[in-house]
């Protein structure tokens, strides 16, 4: 969810809002944030490279994946509709659709990410939605992340069915509250900090983790809230040391802009997610994403503006 760069998107495409300076926002709203603007990169992973990391870069294009069923998963897979009645629609991106979907046996509602196969126009799309659909298993049963039900196959999507959160984005909450406050912050840091501990106890590293990635699973205040969208993601060994510049432009470590880094650009971006949790706005801020990168890469962050003062000293060393 949210926008994000690297080789392709396929979750639904939030509206754009004007981004503001950190001055003009104490406290957060609907036409003012930062959720992070769409940008198109396409380096080639573990390739390094002289050239801007936020340039856009040629790739191969393929045939798509075509209308042969079985393609993309490579296995034959039940008919999605035969299990599934689909409802409404959740959201749109630039890949597929997320409809409601109802089980026609137990009536059990889920979400369902249909991703459009003729969208998939390089192998790295192809093997992108197979990573995603294997990650999504190999972290199943995680209370923190959102659980996959199954995949599915036909001739013009793969359907991707998963558990239903209805409680929004966390970056929604933000936007609502202005700020959390040091309790509620600490609590969510903690569920954050948890994610990433766990994926990198499994050998994967999310590479978007943002607020928009976040849900929570139902509109109660004390709602569990999970990770999602792992479309970015990638398995490693330790020391592996990738190349490939992903993420969102507010978020993204610095070793990710320099092409070589490892699971700590996750680290990176749960930081900055609890700083965002604590003030209301991110802590590297600019009109334009290639200024934003150059004040990623400065990494000076202000700890003296509102609500920095009243702030204790123990959360500010996070």
């Amino acid at each position: 969810m949210g926008n994000s760069f690297g080789r392709r998107r396929r979750s639904q495409t939030p509206a754009q809002h004007n981004l503001p300076k950190p001055d003009d926002m104490p406290e957060a709203d609907a036409e003012h944030s930062f959720k992070s603007p769409q940008i198109e990169v396409d380096p080639t992973p573990d390739q390094p490279s002289q050239r801007q990391p936020w340039r856009a870069h040629h790739v191969t294009r393929v045939p798509s994946a075509g209308l042969q069923a079985g393609s993309v998963l490579k296995r034959k897979t039940k008919k999605l509709k035969e299990i599934y009645s689909l409802g409404r629609k959740l959201g749109q991106g630039q890949f597929g659709t997320t409809h409601l979907c109802i089980e026609k046996t137990t009536s059990e509602q889920y979400a369902c990410k249909s991703i459009l196969k003729r969208k998939l126009t390089t192998e790295a799309d192809v093997k992108d939605v197979r990573r995603e659909i294997q990650i999504m298993h190999h972290l199943s049963g995680h209370p923190n992340v959102v659980s996959i039900i199954g995949a599915y196959e036909d001739a013009v999507s793969v359907h991707v069915v998963m558990e239903l959160c209805t409680g929004g984005e966390l970056f929604d909450r933000i936007i609502q509250k202005g700020h959390f406050t040091e309790k509620k912050a600490a609590e969510l840091a903690r569920v954050i900090v948890g994610v990433v501990q766990a994926c990198h106890s499994l050998g994967v590293m999310h590479r978007d983790l943002k607020p928009e990635n976040f849900l929570f699973v139902n509109k109660s205040e004390e709602a569990p809230l999970k990770a999602i969208d792992f479309g970015l993601s990638v398995f490693f060994q330790p020391g592996d040391v990738f190349s490939d510049v992903v993420g969102s432009p507010y978020y993204v470590a610095p070793e990710v802009l320099k092409m070589r880094y490892g699971p700590e650009a996750d680290i990176w971006s749960a930081g900055v997610i609890i700083y965002i949790l604590l003030s209301g706005y991110p802590p590297f801020w600019a009109e334009t994403n290639e200024d934003i990168f150059e004040e990623v890469l400065q990494g000076v962050v202000d700890f003296e503006s509102n609500p920095w003062p009243s702030i204790s000293d123990s959360r500010r060393i996070l």
